[in-house]
């Protein structure tokens, strides 16, 4: 149950002649709210407008900062409500990063993504098992094209209540990642990864332009939330002749 209550601010500061830039101090003093529970779990955090007076700092800063703490989990945003805390849990200190295009093939290549499928269908049961839900799930089965060459398939699955409207949503302009940190029900706190290699299926060499059972990388993502609630599971499925997967590690601020 979420409280409308709002805590007294405290007087942290910020330090202006400190080369950091301000919303990293901000998200930081923010974090020491949390973390030294004067802004408790369930509990509407300040106003905008309080912040920026208190802070003496401008809305795009305070948007910037809740903004990192939205993605981490730390905060959710309700409509006509105002920002909660959702999480006291220190996010991990790695970032993770996957890159599927000109970063990973060079500026030389034009990548694009097709979409093949998009609507409500009932999955096999391994699916079902990484979601655990009963409920309806949202498919998106898009191909990719590296230099026009089917390069991989992006098949993703959503529980259809985690992203409402989904169905209006372009895809093909968008990560499925930003648009659940963006709309949906829960935010994305963790993700779970697998990679394996497996023979190619007769409907993924059509798609693929490959010849059946040869072998393809497979990576398996289960994207979580905060309180470890299945929010979606996509998996990519590449020709290993035109496909190549890189994850770069960074440290969160």
């Amino acid at each position: 149950m979420m409280h409308s209550e709002t805590p007294a601010l405290q007087f942290n500061t910020i330090d202006r002649f400190n080369r950091e830039k301000l919303y990293i101090q901000l998200t930081r003093v923010f974090l020491d709210e949390i973390h030294s529970k004067r802004w408790k779990l369930n509990q509407r955090i300040p106003s905008e407008d309080e912040l920026c007076k208190h802070y003496n700092v401008s809305k795009i800063t305070v948007r910037q900062a809740i903004s990192n703490l939205v993605a981490d989990g730390y905060l959710m945003k309700i409509q006509g409500k105002g920002t909660f805390v959702t999480s006291v849990l220190p996010v991990v200190g790695l970032a993770m990063k996957t890159r599927f295009t000109e970063e990973m093939f060079g500026k030389e290549v034009m990548a694009e993504k097709e979409i093949i499928y998009k609507g409500i269908k009932e999955p096999g049961p391994e699916i079902r098992g990484y979601l655990n839900t009963s409920d309806e799930i949202y498919q998106i089965v898009c191909r990719r094209l590296v230099n026009k060459q089917p390069a991989y398939l992006d098949e993703s699955y959503i529980p259809y209540f985690m992203l409402p409207g989904i169905e209006t949503l372009d895809i093909a302009a968008m990560s499925l990642y930003s648009f659940l940190q963006e709309h949906g029900v829960k935010k994305i706190f963790r993700v779970i990864q697998t990679i394996e290699v497996q023979a190619a299926s007769e409907d993924l060499s059509r798609h693929l332009d490959l010849i059946e059972g040869v072998p393809v990388l497979v990576v398996h993502r289960l994207l979580l939330s905060s309180d470890n609630m299945p929010v979606g599971y996509t998996r990519f499925l590449g020709r290993s002749d035109r496909y190549k997967f890189q994850s770069d590690f960074e440290r969160i601020r």
